[in-house]
């Protein structure tokens, strides 16, 4: 757990920060992505609650997960701080959450499936830009701690509201 930490900050360190930064602007949208542990395609949404401190975003999002005899819906707080490259529209960004996630396992004909509710953490790294029609595309890494995914890496797009 505390490599998964310095991870995550030693990767925010390679980034330059600029002086000032472009404010990061509300949005949901959908994404799309892989979970590891259970090994799952991953389907979801997710809004943007920006900027509620500067460089701060809320980001609560909703997770289906299909595979390895599981089916999970989660529910995602996160909240990411970003940082500003000099001369680059990147905007990388770091952060944690917490999930709910409730999980039906699929049993085998003649077995009754079973299910439970599990509440994890994350850390989160990820990187975003503005599309040519100015949203927002964005992917992201997310390190579970607790009752989660051991790892997810999404992609997705976030339309301006």
């Amino acid at each position: 757990m505390l490599r998964k930490a310095l991870l995550c900050v030693a990767l925010a360190a390679l980034f330059p920060v600029a002086a000032s930064a472009e404010a990061v602007f509300g949005g949901i949208g959908p994404h799309v992505g892989f979970g590891v542990d259970p090994d799952q395609l991953l389907l979801g949404g997710q809004a943007i609650i920006g900027e509620i401190a500067p460089n701060l975003t809320f980001d609560p999002g909703l997770e289906l997960g299909f595979g390895d005899d599981q089916t999970v819906v989660s529910m995602n707080f996160d909240m990411h701080y970003h940082f500003s490259i000099k001369g680059s529209s990147w905007r990388p960004y770091a952060g944690a959450g917490v999930g709910i996630h409730f999980v039906q396992f699929d049993a085998p004909p003649g077995f009754q499936d079973e299910s439970e509710t599990d509440v994890g953490g994350d850390l989160i790294v990820g990187a975003g830009t503005p599309t040519a029609s100015g949203n927002r595309f964005f992917s992201e890494i997310k390190f579970g701690l607790g009752d989660n995914y051991s790892l997810r890496g999404i992609v997705g797009w976030n339309f301006k509201i």
